[in-house]
């Protein structure tokens, strides 16, 4: 008996020195923890973005924020920083959907004809889908927006859509033809809700549409002081410590699972310690890998800033090709660069977005220069609902001008030349009174171009059809 606890003895302190060494047999090199840290930081970068933007716009999940439209009345302007690249082409109608108890159900009203379109994205800015005029017309309709593995019936005249995570974005836009058009807009937006499908279910049952409660004033008035006075989303993440983003990263992936096909960078996360549920700890890693964390989330970081210095790749005329937003695959660099930079970019098929940062020369452009867009007779953008030319200013907000003009295009009273083709003047200073009607205003200092095309023809898609070179005048 006295030689058998012996033997027994021995075999557990063997099996838990083998144990033990396994987390240092284990432990990845400096080398592969900064390649999966700059690899986790461009994976996670989304994620962590939503979720910054979606506490800044609902007072960090206030009830009355949830599940609830916020519809913008007015055009957004200079003062604006809470999302990259805004547009001042429709009036938003936004929404951030809890999908963990059940279904929201979202009403769109009859439009009579006008262009609108609800993008869904998930948490990691996937678009999920996109009810609108392209795809299910522009007559009133029901839809319900489920979460992942919510099993249950719905009425048959309401759609279902299907939601990998239980945070969403609804983003909606309006066509809005100009300031003189709000007034019809606003009453499309009152007839966007939203709704839980317990409240709806009860609600027809007694014959009875229960109204949306309106979002209390003073509410409205938190959540314009505090996007007022704090950071923009992506400021905030750039100052987080690898402990704080990875954190709030791995709190956020117990409601939101990453999508199919992202199981070899989660085995690859895991090596490191970023694991759901589980707060991230350098510490563990060993001192001299808690350097090598850092040094992959400023590779990643550095990505972000090669392409803000460069911009997207770009085509003959200098304007960057069509890009591949709203769906990315295992395209984790595009997907973070899209969310940087230009978070709730739609589909191609709802939009598509050409930019240009640099003159023909790889100058970037510069507003005391003058220059011009000029579209030959019957080349204006191809689109089957209209086109816009914004400019931002270098970190992608709208400049400042006497004209308070961010944007340009078809819907405005644009002056064509006499032979049918068509001058853009894009400047600090106004081009002249004969001109002003085709001005863009610029800043001082450098800037970039924005052409969205809506409902874009399958030339814009393809790359078929470009626009034309923007030229500068010589002094």
């Amino acid at each position: 008996m006295r030689y058998t606890l012996r033997f027994i003895c021995i075999v557990l302190s063997l099996f838990c020195l083998a144990h033990s060494a396994v987390p240092q047999q284990s432990r990845p090199s400096g080398p592969e923890v900064r390649k999966i840290a700059q690899q986790a930081y461009l994976f996670a970068y989304p994620l962590v973005l939503m979720e910054l933007t979606r506490r800044g716009a609902t007072l960090d999940g206030s009830p009355d924020l949830i599940n609830h439209f916020s519809h913008v009345p007015v055009f957004p302007d200079d003062r604006f920083r809470q999302v990259i690249r805004p547009n001042a082409d429709t009036l938003y109608s936004g929404a951030w959907l809890s999908l963990t108890k059940e279904p929201i159900l979202l009403h769109v009203p009859d439009t009579q004809g006008r262009y609108y379109l609800m993008q869904l994205m998930d948490a990691w800015t996937e678009t999920i889908s996109s009810p609108g005029k392209r795809t299910t017309g522009t007559s009133e309709k029901w839809f319900a927006i489920a979460g992942p593995g919510w099993k249950g019936n719905l009425p048959a005249d309401v759609e279902r859509i299907d939601c990998p995570t239980n945070t969403a974005w609804l983003l909606g836009r309006t066509q809005t033809n100009g300031v003189s058009d709000y007034d019809f807009v606003h009453k499309i937006q009152s007839g966007f809700k939203l709704m839980p499908l317990s409240r709806y279910l009860a609600a027809r049952s007694s014959e009875s549409q229960q109204p949306e409660p309106a979002t209390p004033i003073s509410t409205l008035r938190a959540i314009q002081a505090r996007q007022a006075s704090a950071a923009a989303p992506p400021v905030q993440a750039a100052r987080m410590s690898a402990t704080e983003f990875f954190t709030l990263f791995t709190e956020l992936l117990k409601a939101n699972p990453p999508h199919g096909g992202d199981e070899g960078v989660i085995a690859e996360l895991a090596k490191i310690g970023i694991i759901a549920g589980q707060p991230f700890q350098p510490e563990k890693l060993g001192p001299e890998n808690v350097k090598a964390v850092n040094d992959g989330i400023q590779v990643a970081l550095s990505l972000f800033a090669k392409f803000e210095q460069q911009g997207p790749p770009v085509g003959k005329s200098g304007w960057s090709m069509p890009g591949k937003y709203g769906r990315y695959g295992n395209d984790y660099l595009g997907r973070a660069i899209t969310a940087r930079y230009a978070l709730g970019a739609l589909p191609a098929e709802d939009a598509v977005y050409l930019s240009c940062f640099h003159e023909a020369s790889g100058a970037p452009l510069n507003g005391p220069k003058h220059y011009s867009l000029h579209f030959q007779k019957n080349a204006v953008p191809p689109v089957r609902a209209f086109w816009s030319l914004t400019l931002y200013d270098e970190h992608g907000y709208f400049s400042s001008n006497p004209i308070k003009r961010f944007a340009i295009g078809d819907r405005d009273a644009l002056k064509f030349n006499p032979d049918g083709s068509l001058d853009l003047y894009v400047q600090h200073d106004s081009p002249g009174t004969e001109k002003e009607s085709n001005w863009l205003p610029a800043p001082e200092g450098n800037f970039n171009l924005f052409l969205r095309l809506y409902w874009p023809d399958e030339s814009v898609i393809k790359g078929q059809w470009a626009p034309p070179a923007l030229t500068v005048k010589r002094e």
